[in-house]
């Protein structure tokens, strides 16, 4: 029997992208958080003399060699482990390709989470994190699940503590699917040729965003420590991310106690305004400051997207405007989080006038990723 395993969608409540590193990449800093909606895995293993892998997939669009990340993942658990296997996948796609909402790299974290039940094994967490982050930057946040610290290039992960908004802990979320696809390598492209411009008065200074945002996690959750910036990208402010997640497998995360995840009681917004973080997390990252800068390089190329983040926000003088609108990872798809199911239904609607599709769902918070993550 196929082991059926609910590979879950992200979006990014902010992402602040440094400059190109030596090796290649670009250093980042992320609060990533869960969706409900997800595709299918199901996944048939068994022990051989050769190893096999037989991908499948209800779109013609997805590769079903070695340049897919379930491949990818498959391969790469097996090898560490030191395993054969003949190893079926079928990949059910419900999200959207090139969409920013890691549903590639969810698909590789489902599959390694499937091949682990389906052939009774037990990969160390600190084992199943490296082999994730060997695959892809945004696999290792689906192997926490929730809301989680992202930096260096975004594999080093760090649980946070919940996102609530009134106490709600299932946040009521938009997500519009424009008709384009995002290229994330192009977006960094784009953002490195701001950086080689000279600064104007058409060209202003790149701010230092990533230490920004991290400040801004920083004063909400109540980490402390000193910024230090250095070729990584990490800082003084987050945990050791690999002593945060390889202490026990990561869903059994999801009954660390807030005070064990550094949160303080309350922040101060810009205003001077105190919040409950126990409340209102969400929205202390709002007032404090919380952008995605991919904004500022992808609505340029696709100013749609920007108009669709507008629909999204809906009028500022309503009541049933979104909490915070922006675009998830590098797009194309966007996401407005919403104080009811009703105000994200009437978000819909406002998209949907505009023909552009929207889907209704809620923020997934860790113990009910984990608790649901294995379908019927």
């Amino acid at each position: 029997m196929p082991t059926h395993v609910r590979s879950y969608s992200k979006i990014n409540l902010g992402l602040a992208i440094g400059p190109p590193r030596s090796d290649g990449f670009h250093s980042l800093v992320t609060l990533y958080q869960t969706l409900a909606l997800y595709d299918q895995i199901a996944l048939v293993a068994r022990p051989a003399a050769v190893t096999r892998i037989t991908l499948r997939s209800n779109d013609p669009r997805v590769p079903l060699d070695a340049r897919n990340t379930v491949w990818k993942m498959v391969a790469k658990a097996l090898s560490v482990l030191n395993r054969t296997a003949e190893v079926t996948v079928h990949i059910q796609k419900n999200l959207p390709i090139q969409g920013g909402m890691g549903a590639g790299s969810a698909n590789a974290a489902a599959a390694l989470i499937g091949l682990e039940k389906a052939l009774c094994l037990s990969i160390p967490p600190e084992t199943r994190l490296e082999i994730a982050a060997q695959v892809g930057s945004d696999v290792p946040l689906f192997l926490v699940g929730g809301a989680s610290f992202g930096s260096n290039r975004g594999e080093a992960v760090t649980p946070a503590p919940v996102i609530t908004f009134e106490g709600q802990s299932e946040i009521p979320c938009v997500i519009a699917l424009p008709n384009v696809g995002v290229s994330t390598p192009q977006a960094f492209r784009d953002w490195d040729a701001r950086f080689k411009s000279a600064p104007d008065l058409h060209n202003p200074p790149i701010r230092d965003t990533m230490n920004e945002l991290s400040r801004t996690y920083a004063s909400v959750f109540g980490y402390q420590g000193e910024m230090e910036s250095n070729q990584s990208g990490a800082s003084g402010i987050f945990p050791e991310p690999s002593l945060s997640v390889a202490s026990g497998s990561p869903e059994k995360l999801q009954g660390t106690p807030d005070e064990q995840l550094h949160r303080s009681p309350e922040t101060t917004d810009r205003s001077g305004i105190k919040i409950d973080l126990a409340e209102n997390s969400l929205l202390a990252l709002v007032r404090t400051g919380i952008e995605n800068d991919f904004e500022t390089v992808v609505f340029p190329q696709y100013p749609s997207l920007r108009e669709i983040k507008r629909h999204l926000m809906g009028p500022s003088e309503q009541e049933n405007s979104a909490i915070i609108a922006a675009l998830s990872g590098s797009g194309s798809a966007l996401f407005g989080l919403y104080r009811s199911k009703s105000h994200a239904e009437a978000a819909q609607q406002r998209l949907q006038q505009h023909g552009v599709k929207a889907l209704v769902t809620t923020t997934l918070p860790r113990p009910l990723y984990w608790s649901d993550m294995f379908a019927e």
